[in-house]
Formats: C-alpha cells, structure tokens, sequence
C-alpha cells in the first residue's frame, strides 16, 4: 500500500479547444490577463507603451491648463488620467513580471504580489482625488471661480483626441489580452472624463455659467469612485486569499473526483496570487485497489488531464493520500 504520496503538478496548460471553466480575478484597474494572456500580451507591449506615453502626455497639458485657469473640471481629469496611467504601467508591469519573474527561496512566487501592492496603494490615491474633487467642487458650486473656456475646451479636445488615438491603438489586442482589454477600458474611461470638460467649456464658453466647470468635476469623480471602490474589493479578496470570482470549489471537486482511481477530495484550496494567476492545492485520497505508485502516477496524469481540459490554473499542488490518512491529520478541511 501507499503509505504517503506528495506528487507536485505544475503549470497546467488548458487545451484552448475545450470549453473550460477560467479562473481569474474580477476586472479592476490595470487588470492583467492570467498565464496565457500574458504571453499575447506580449506581442502588444509596443502598443502599450505609447497609450502609455500619450496618457502622460495629457496628463501634463492637462494640469498645466487647469493650474493656468483653475479649471477644476480638467484638474480632475487630469488626476483620472494619472490614475488610469498607473493602471496601464501596471499592466505592463504585469506582462514584464509573468516574463522575466524569477522566484527564489525568499520569494518562491516572485513579484508577482507587487501588482496587488501597486493596485491598492493605487485605489486609495483615486478615493482621495475623488474626495478632494468633491470637496472643492461643493465649495465652488456655493461660490463660483471665473475662467476662461476657451483653454479648457482646447485641452479637452487634445484629451479627447488622444483617448481616440489611444483605443485604435489597443482595439485589436483587445479581444486577444487581458491586460491590452484592461488598459482599453481605462482609455475609454479617460475619453468619458474629457467629454465632459469639453461639455462644461461648451456652456461657460455659451452661456457664462460658471459653475457648469463644477458639476463636470463631480462627474468625472463619479466615474472614478465606483471603479476605485472595485479595485480595492479585487485587492482585498487577493489578499485574504480568497476564492477567485467565477470559481465553483463543487464543480472543480466534482471533476477531480470522477477521475479513475480517486475515492475522495478534502483540503481543496483555490486562492489568487495576482490577478489572473490562480493557485489550488488539493488533498486526493486514493481508492484501495491503487496499492502502487505506479498506478498513482495514472493516477495523477489523469487528474492533470481533467484540470488541462476543464480549468486554467497557473499553479497547482495534489497530494495523494491512502483511504483513512485524513483521519491523522490535525486540520482537515472540506
């Protein structure tokens, strides 16, 4: 008999041309794609870099006209750009990490925890903009600031033109990356923001209402909070390692106990190291008739077989276990 079998199954590739089930964490700011995505991301980086470069571009014109005429309507888009620029070089950082990370025996999983490092410290910078926003729009609402929209028009058209540029950059890897499809909704929300300030310029420059440059800066709050919010839930589920959205713990077990040779699952685990780079561990008691190691390395083949075809996990550790080794063990969990 098996006395105690630790096999390690590592880097599962799923079969692309099976309907699996994807583990992966819910969208967030700078969302990065999971093992395979970051290998098509790769190929994308280029395109990256400029969205990259273009987004700071308007970050600066952006500031500079909103200190000139104190806009604060393009002084909070210009802090949405920054943010989702943050979000975009996370991404990239993501696809460098997946790349060229190499884990030691400090680190055994690399860096790959600084995106959800990155993305929290992140999310509260974007809470506190929005705070400030609304505390200066409240005041300037009671108590309008003369500016001239003309500049602001100018600098909102410039945003919006190069958010334009920035989507028919990323259009196309898009559909084929998750991290080109994060950065491509922080484009999309960067062109909602200067739409905005082009509207508010239009009716100061229209009709001299002065605080139409306010109402636009809660707006464009409005659109960074909700997405500020969802990033820190994503960062704190990372980090309390819990289940990743889109995972049923029953169907996966189910799967794992239909293979040949498996009586039973119990300590099974699926957390999230970062976004899109799931990790499961698993405890396999094996059926009496596998009495060699033999037959549980079929065993095993077969259990890789089922998760390559049905699942995408990054990293996975099975633990094979003759019937009744649960019962020596201090901490069992289902």
């Amino acid at each position: 008999m098996i006395v105690v079998g630790v096999l390690l199954a590592d880097t599962m590739s799923p079969i692309p041309q099976r309907p699996r089930t994807v583990f992966r964490m819910g969208h967030s700011h700078g969302a990065a794609s999971g093992g395979h995505a970051h290998g098509t991301g790769v190929k994308h980086r280029g395109r990256l870099l400029a969205v990259l470069a273009i987004a700071l571009v308007v970050f600066v014109v952006e500031l500079t006209v909103a200190l000139l005429t104190g806009s604060l309507a393009l002084l909070a888009d210009a802090g949405h750009v920054l943010g989702d620029s943050v979000g975009i070089a996370m991404a990239l950082a993501a696809i460098t990490v997946a790349q060229r990370g190499v884990p030691g025996s400090r680190r055994t999983f690399g860096y790959h925890r600084t995106e959800v490092i990155a993305a929290g410290l992140n999310g509260l910078l974007l809470l506190g903009l929005c705070a400030w926003i609304v505390w200066q729009a409240v005041g300037r609402l009671q108590d309008p600031t003369e500016l001239e929209g003309l500049p602001v028009l100018l600098a909102g058209a410039v945003g919006l033109a190069a958010n334009v540029a920035g989507l028919l950059l990323l259009r196309a890897g898009a559909e084929e990356s998750l991290n080109v499809r994060g950065a491509y909704l922080e484009v999309l929300g960067d062109a909602l923001g200067s739409v905005a300030v082009l509207v508010s310029a239009v009716v100061v420059l229209a009709t001299g209402w002065q605080r139409a440059d306010a109402v636009a800066s809660l707006a464009i709050a409005g659109l960074i909070v909700p997405r500020a919010v969802s990033l820190l839930r994503d960062v704190v589920e990372v980090l309390l390692e819990a289940t990743p959205k889109g995972v049923d713990l029953e169907e996966l077990r189910d799967h794992l106990r239909a293979a040949d040779g498996v009586a039973d699952v119990h300590d099974l685990h699926v957390w999230t190291i970062t976004s899109g780079m799931p990790v499961m561990s698993a405890h396999i008691v094996l059926e009496d008739s596998v009495e060699a190691m033999g037959e549980a390395h079929e065993v095993l083949d077969r259990l890789r077989s089922c998760l390559a075809e049905h699942f995408d996990v990054e990293h996975s550790t099975l633990q094979l276990e003759p019937s009744g080794h649960a019962a020596s063990e201090p901490h069992l969990h289902h």
